[in-house]
């Protein structure tokens, strides 16, 4: 790799006119993840791209008009401290706020990298034309903001925003807590009654293990295999699988662990503790992603806790 400061203007030119079109390029890939659920966002997208294609098409014509028709290939990743972008279509899916955000900070990255270079370097032809390149930048960058202005007023942006969380609280909060309910509560009974009709804190790690990952295996598949997403729009089955499967055993084994303590007494005592912490989690997150009153929130939920733990309670002590 070479150094920015080692690149002869006509170098530079060539480097700028690919990186035009790579950043052209990565709006085009992000309106088409975009079309289908964002369509305002993606029209911004496909009009920045089109202001890329123009400093494209000016720098072309300056080259040509200096050094003739031979660019030379130099790319981003050939050059050392240059800016590096992961393609689109390695990304997972972002939300709508990720890819605007990924888009300022392209233009602002890119600015702040020719002002940079031009600070740094001591010929005043490559210093004039970073310099030229940072402002069409920042005129990019005011463009792209008119661009969002004309396109997502703030009705779309509000609706746009609202279907981004509806869609993150499908795919990721609903399985999450599915898992977090299941493992906490349905363990609850199995791990107490093995404590008070053993007497033996370590039997009743192992009973707590084996139904935390069971419970875990059992869960995700049933998650994975209940729909496929592209009615529901829940998303990937594997992940909403993976996603419940692990909340799951993470439920179970919260109240698990404490059975390590060689103390029957004192595990009881730190497990009942836990219990509580998980139910006011599960509780908070009814309460902030489903619509849920915290009153009748918690209800529910200790409700369910209380009855299950009851259980256990009744045949490890029967």
């Amino acid at each position: 790799m070479r150094n920015f400061s080692q690149l002869s203007e006509r170098e530079v030119l060539a480097l700028a006119i690919g990186a035009e079109e790579e950043d052209g390029r990565i709006y085009n890939d992000l309106a088409e993840r975009l079309r289908e659920e964002y369509p305002a966002s993606a029209k911004v997208f496909i009009e920045m791209a089109g202001e890329e294609s123009e400093h494209r098409r000016r720098l072309l014509d300056l080259y040509r008009e200096k050094f003739g028709e031979h660019i030379p290939l130099i790319r981003r990743q050939d050059v050392r401290g240059f800016l590096n972008r992961k393609p689109v279509w390695q990304l997972p899916k972002p939300s709508i706020d990720d890819v605007r955000n990924l888009a300022e900070g392209m233009e602002a990255e890119t600015q702040r990298f020719y002002r940079l270079a031009a600070s740094r370097t001591t010929d005043v032809s490559i210093r004039k034309l970073l310099g030229d390149l940072a402002e069409a930048e920042q005129e990019h960058e005011v463009r792209a903001d008119e661009l969002s202005a004309e396109n997502l007023p703030e009705k779309v942006r509000k609706a746009e925003d609202l279907h981004a969380e509806r869609l993150f609280m499908l795919q990721y909060v609903q399985p999450s807590l599915v898992g977090l309910m299941d493992g906490s509560i349905s363990t609850l009974a199995p791990i107490f009654a093995a404590a008070l009709s053993t007497h033996d804190p370590f039997s009743a790690f192992l009973v707590g293990a084996a139904a935390s990952l069971g419970a875990g295996i059992s869960m995700g598949f049933a998650e994975a295999l209940s729909d496929d997403g592209s009615l529901t729009g829940r998303g990937t089955p594997y992940i909403r699988g993976v996603i419940t499967g692990l909340m799951t055993t993470l439920g179970g084994l919260g109240h698990t662990l404490p059975f390590l303590i060689p103390s029957l007494h004192l595990a009881l005592i730190v497990a009942i503790c836990v219990v509580v912490v998980e139910l006011s989690v599960i509780s908070w997150i009814r309460w902030r992603f489903m619509d849920t009153t915290p009153i009748r929130a918690t209800l529910q939920v200790a409700l369910g806790g209380a009855l299950v733990f009851a259980t256990g309670v009744l045949i490890g002590a029967g």
